[in-house]
């Protein structure tokens, strides 16, 4: 009998000892808060837990934006601001710069201004909605940190419209040497829609057109908002390029930034992808050894028409004749666009026919994008007189347009 009571006790003794390590190894595997709240907590305390994520972050957020062609020093550029210990970039997102371009694309068609126009979905509603988006994108898919920053290369080219999204963010445009942007594009294999990588001819337009959507927007946006910065200076002369950068954020200087393959993989350090195609090159410490590697691997007839194939080249500072130019001079001061050759606008009356609906007094106007920087030409939509792009001109490249009542600001109207 004692010894079947000593058993039961052991039993009980036993049952008790699993199930409290088993409630203890439970609290060990509870999933961890998302980064978005761990930002919440660490930043805004840990009352009012209820609001939203837009009350939270507001539209003055001073996001920090990277980017500039892909394979122009991005990833090396975010590395270094995520060495710093105020800062936290991440990897790329690849959605944000998709959506981007999926709201230009509603802004250019006609037909889907129209739809929404009907519907009700105004401006303010999709601008507020691709705001939300990019928040959540942008703090939740990293570690928690006073300044936030996302690095998308052609997310720059909404940076117009960014800069609108987000009044108080900041712009860091990389720049390099078209030349070697596309032989490191060619060799690496980075595929870029529309991009025919067995021609540097194409390849080199393309990346002048799109650099010089990018530079104009960043321009025009001010010295205040947008900084380029050359991936050449960047590398030859590491220090004085951050120490100018973190002045133009509005960051102490942080020595870390010029080690950051000290801080890959480590806490609170830099994150790196594994699919990302620059992931290698900047697990090393700072080098110029990329500087001069196309030299010698682009056709003879493509250097010969250089100046010609991609005129953004000259207009950077880069010498289309020289193979390759001296990197090592100071930047050149680029002019800023000039505004006094603007075309005046032109104004002409049209009917719309719509699904049987006649629209009548509908006005088109050619002219500049809300930046005033590029060519566009609007339609107005009686009766509100809110206009939408056409997208019948291949000059039309802004993102954000003008309204109506804005649009006699830009120049004169003729009839």
């Amino acid at each position: 009998m004692r010894s079947s009571r000593s058993n039961l006790l052991l039993g009980c003794v036993l049952l008790c000892s699993a199930s409290l390590l088993y409630l203890g190894m439970s609290g060990i595997d509870c999933p961890p808060k998302s980064h978005r709240y761990r930002w919440m907590e660490l930043n805004l305390g840990s009352g009012n837990q209820s609001l939203s994520l837009t009350e939270r972050f507001p539209e003055d957020t001073p996001i920090i934006f990277i980017g500039g062609f892909p394979r122009s020093g991005t990833t090396l550029m975010r590395v270094m601001l995520d060495a710093h210990n105020a800062v936290r970039c991440g990897e790329e997102t690849r959605v944000i710069p998709r959506l981007l371009a999926m709201r230009a694309t509603w802004s250019r068609s006609v037909k889907e201004r129209i739809r929404l126009d009907e519907a009700g979905v105004t401006d303010q509603v999709l601008d507020s909605a691709v705001r939300a988006f990019l928040l959540e994108v942008i703090v939740g898919h990293g570690e928690p940190a006073p300044r936030l920053c996302n690095k998308d290369p052609f997310a720059l080219k909404s940076l117009s419209y960014l800069a609108r999204l987000f009044p108080k963010a900041k712009f860091v445009l990389m720049l390099r040497d078209g030349r070697a942007t596309v032989h490191s594009m060619i060799s690496r294999k980075v595929t870029i829609s529309g991009f025919d990588l067995t021609s540097y001819r194409d390849c080199l337009t393309k990346w002048s057109s799109a650099v010089e959507t990018m530079f104009s927007q960043c321009q025009a946006a001010g010295e205040a908002r947008c900084l380029p910065v050359r991936y050449e200076q960047l590398v030859l002369h590491p220090e004085e390029e951050m120490r100018k950068l973190l002045h133009f954020l509005e960051l102490q200087w942080d020595p870390s930034v010029l080690h950051h393959e000290e801080l890959i993989g480590k806490a609170g350090g830099v994150s790196l992808s594994k699919v990302e195609r620059s992931t290698d090159q900047v697990m090393k410490p700072v080098n110029t050894e990329a500087l001069s590697k196309w030299v010698g691997h682009i056709p003879s007839d493509v250097i010969s028409d250089m100046a010609e194939i991609a005129p953004m080249l000259a207009r950077l500072g880069y010498d289309p004749h020289a193979n390759p130019p001296d990197y090592t001079r100071p930047e050149p001061k680029v002019p800023p666009f000039n505004y006094s050759q603007r075309p005046p606008l032109v104004s002409r009356q049209y009917n719309i026919t719509q699904q049987g609906a006649h629209r009548e007094s509908t006005s088109v106007c050619i002219g500049w994008d809300r930046e005033a920087t590029l060519p566009c030409c609007w339609v107005a939509l009686a009766p509100s007189g809110r206009m939408a792009p056409l997208s019948c001109t291949s000059s039309c490249r802004g993102n954000t347009w003008r309204t109506g009542r804005d649009a006699q600001t830009v120049g004169k109207t003729t009839k």
